[in-house]
């Protein structure tokens, strides 16, 4: 299975690095491209943010998906907001 993780460019090769720039380059140029419509994004945020969780659930939908979120009950922001 090929690795999808951008955390680390290590494991990539030149020329894929190479296409993803390229890609990102042709996406600059059509960002509202709807190449995600009918999928369904699935989003986790152990701790989550309110900015970060709109900012991926905004792009998300900007690409045509559509979004469920689950955060964490155990997320130190869940257990402050108990009684």
């Amino acid at each position: 299975m090929e690795t999808r993780s951008l955390v680390t460019i290590a494991k990539h090769t030149k020329e894929k690095l190479q296409y993803l720039i390229e890609m990102a380059q042709e996406f600059e140029m059509h960002p509202n491209r709807k190449i995600l419509d009918g999928k369904i994004v699935a989003t986790l945020f152990f701790e989550p943010s309110t900015r970060t969780r709109l900012s991926f659930e905004t792009a998300a939908n900007r690409l045509g998906a559509k979004v469920i979120g689950f955060a964490d009950p155990k997320s130190q922001a869940a257990q402050r907001a108990k009684p």
